[in-house]
């Protein structure tokens, strides 16, 4: 009956969906989730039913943010279209039973397949690859009690035709590369943790009876990144082992990322002489200590490069110009490039230098000539700061890389050097020692005109020309050299951070305001900015950011209260495409004009709030969660003790877990410590994606898995 009302006042006003091509008509349900197609929408009338099961939107399912899908409508759904479907990606269902994977053998014509983040056991894996005889690329996790010798010869018939594998190991492993014999891309992730949870420490030894001969012959990628830990460190060099024996003549892209100290060995100097001998690589991401006072990259040759990451590494600005760019050539072919971290990169040599010291423009320069197509340049965790030379600023000279999407830059290189230099630090937080009338110390109230906010932007700084150059950026992050999120990986909460840098005083609510330029933002990270008073600058970004969908704030402002509560509140009031929020700033009172605030964003996924000593109120969380009702991820680790942590999150999965399959709620006091224990339940997916603080981008190469 809604059907047939909504189709008679669409016919009286003249518009008549059914009416439209089917070429526009299949455009407009392409963006509609796969199940809701097939289980309801073609359910609606006979023309639907057809264009719903075409096979331009049956051809690839996608089910990796389907929160509301469960075990019974993916039964129904392989049921109804599993023949057609040739590509299927579940990556992170991890709320879906094990079984759940039985119903992918009626995909009888899968070629493609990620499973990465779902509960598979060898039997079950072994089964369904028995039925796949046409898949070539496959992502799964290994987690501990996976056994190899489970895999029938049917199962391993299937992995032999395999040429793209990502595994993600939670134990040491070799999982199922060693059956896969035509891998042209390997992709490891390696998160095993040094102890149990029992508190025995691990070892990087494999199990016994694994095969040690992975084959590598056709490697084209190889990439690996690294949890913290030395048992991941163990364990990767197995899987370098038969690459230092014999380098394949293929390989273009040799990628590791590994966080912390990882030493260089005589088998994995065996494995880079031969690289530099045989092979032109594509793309480059090697540990830090493999670089740093080697001439490693003065032999290695490159053909057409698109992704460069030297992340911590102590590369010159004058090593980086004369051995990766030869001296200024023609790189348009380099899309992505990471320097996070390299403190020396914009310097001509770093035997002498200070890392607060100035930057060398001309190094900069020639980057930016050289690679003018750049599409994701991360600069952060260094300090860049520029000189006092008219037209040389930092902020200046990238503002001509056009084709830029994504952008991580630290809080001091933003900074006009003039302003920097003549208008001393202002400190909030110190009241004036001195005789006479009281004063009253206060915050004072953002402007809520418009008109009075524009008056207010500084529009000849170099940070807002640089806004307003990017139009079309659709991630930037800014974020402070010095700052360390409280919550690391594997270690108990850090319980002070370092003072931000000076340079970097003077930023605050005019630079935040000048963000509001970027129409088509999607993922804004702002980290470590100390003069933020008001937050005015916010509610700009939440009325000109409209697609806005990833917001992350941290050590905004004074560290003894949130000054820009305020602000953040009316900003949220405008984001109603916002679908992930991170807060992490020490006194965060999380209470009911917050919550009321926060119901706005309508399509809010995951919240996660960081605080030390925060506070929330119990009942403004549960009538949140009942009102939004997409929200499937609530992590906060405040200041509350244990028992109202404990007694609200039970309260959460009681009260919603039903409605929403997908629910993972984390509440924990941050500095228990126990922490980390709570820390390595939490799905892989919100763990590594939102939870966790970290610069994201260029982070891995653009596109290295779909």
């Amino acid at each position: 009956q809604e059907v047939i009302s909504e189709e008679s006042e669409e016919e009286s006003n003249g518009v008549n969906l059914m009416e439209f091509s089917d070429e526009i008509l299949l455009h407009i349900l392409s963006y509609v989730p796969c199940t809701d197609l097939v289980l309801n929408v073609r359910r609606t009338c006979r023309k639907l039913a057809t264009l719903c099961l075409d096979k331009s939107l049956t051809h690839t399912v996608l089910l990796h943010k389907d929160y509301k899908v469960n075990k019974d409508k993916v039964k129904q759904l392989m049921r109804d279209i599993g023949k057609e479907i040739y590509q299927l990606n579940m990556a992170g269902c991890y709320w879906l039973p094990s079984s759940t994977i039985d119903h992918v053998t009626r995909c009888k014509n899968l070629v493609k397949l990620n499973l990465s983040g779902c509960h598979v056991t060898s039997l079950r894996l072994s089964k369904m690859l028995s039925t796949l005889q046409h898949l070539r690329s496959l992502a799964i996790d290994v987690n501990p009690g996976f056994d190899a010798s489970q895999l029938s010869s049917e199962c391993k018939a299937t992995l032999s035709r395999v040429s793209e594998l990502k595994q993600t190991l939670y134990t040491p492993s070799y999982g199922v590369v060693p059956c896969c014999t035509s891998l042209e891309k390997l992709l490891l992730y390696f998160e095993i943790l040094d102890r149990s949870r029992e508190g025995f420490m691990l070892s990087g030894q494999l199990m016994v009876g694994e095969s040690n001969v992975p084959h590598y012959q056709n490697l084209r990628i190889f990439y690996a990144r690294l949890a913290p830990g030395y048992v991941n460190q163990e364990v990767v060099r197995l899987y370098l082992a038969v690459l230092s024996d014999r380098t394949p003549e293929n390989l273009h892209a040799f990628l590791i990322s590994a966080p912390g100290s990882f030493a260089e060995t005589g088998a994995t100097k065996n494995l880079l002489d031969s690289m530099a001998r045989n092979v032109r690589l594509d793309a480059l991401q090697l540990p830090k200590a493999w670089i740093n006072g080697s001439g490693l990259l003065q032999h290695l040759k490159f053909n057409n490069p698109f992704y460069f990451s030297f992340s911590r590494c102590t590369l010159s600005g004058g090593h980086l110009i004369q051995r990766v760019i030869n001296g200024g050539k023609d790189l348009k072919s380099l899309t992505s490039l990471n320097l996070s971290g390299c403190v020396h990169c914009l310097a001509p040599e770093s035997l002498f230098r200070k890392a607060e010291d100035d930057i060398d423009s001309s190094i900069l320069e020639s980057l930016v000539v050289s690679c003018c197509n750049l599409r994701h340049l991360n600069l952060s965790a260094a300090h860049h700061h520029s000189s006092e030379s008219i037209g040389n600023h930092l902020c200046q000279l990238l503002s001509r890389l056009k084709h830029l999407l994504s952008l991580a830059l630290p809080v001091c290189s933003i900074t006009d050097v003039a302003a920097s230099v003549e208008k001393p630090p202002t400190t909030p937080n110190l009241v004036p020692q001195t005789f006479g009338k009281k004063v009253r110390i206060g915050i004072p109230t953002y402007p809520r005109n418009l008109g009075d906010q524009t008056n207010q932007k500084i529009e000849s700084s170099v940070f807002w020309a640089l806004m307003g150059s990017l139009r079309f950026l659709e991630t930037l992050e800014i974020i402070g050299s010095s700052f360390s999120s409280a919550m690391p990986r594997n270690e108990p909460a850090i319980r002070n951070s370092l003072p931000p840098c000076a340079r970097a005083q003077s930023v605050g609510d005019s630079e935040v305001a000048a963000i509001s330029q970027l129409t088509y933002l999607q993922s804004l990270t702002l980290a470590q900015l100390p003069n933020i008073l008001t937050g005015s600058g916010l509610v700009s970004i939440g009325l000109q950011c409209q697609h806005l969908r990833t917001l992350s704030l941290a050590n905004l402002g004074m560290m003894g209260k949130v000054v820009y509560m305020s602000a953040l509140m009316d900003m949220l009031k405008h984001c109603r495409c916002l679908r992930d929020l991170r807060l992490e700033q020490p006194y965060f009172c999380a209470g009911a004009q917050f919550f009321q605030a926060l119901s706005h964003c309508s399509s809010l996924q995951r919240l996660c709030i960081v605080s030390r000593s925060g506070t929330l109120q119990s009942d403004a969380v549960m009538s949140f969660m009942a009102s939004c009702l997409e929200v499937i991820m609530c992590h906060m680790f405040m200041g509350e003790p244990l028992t109202v942590c404990k007694n609200l999150q039970q309260s959460i999965v009681r009260s919603f877990q039903a409605e929403r399959p997908a629910l993972n709620v984390v509440i924990f006091p941050l500095l228990h410590e126990d922490l980390t224990e709570v820390i390595r339940d939490v799905p892989m997916r919100h763990l590594d994606e939102i939870t966790l603080f970290k610069s994201r981008v260029a982070e891995e190469p653009p596109n290295l898995w779909w």
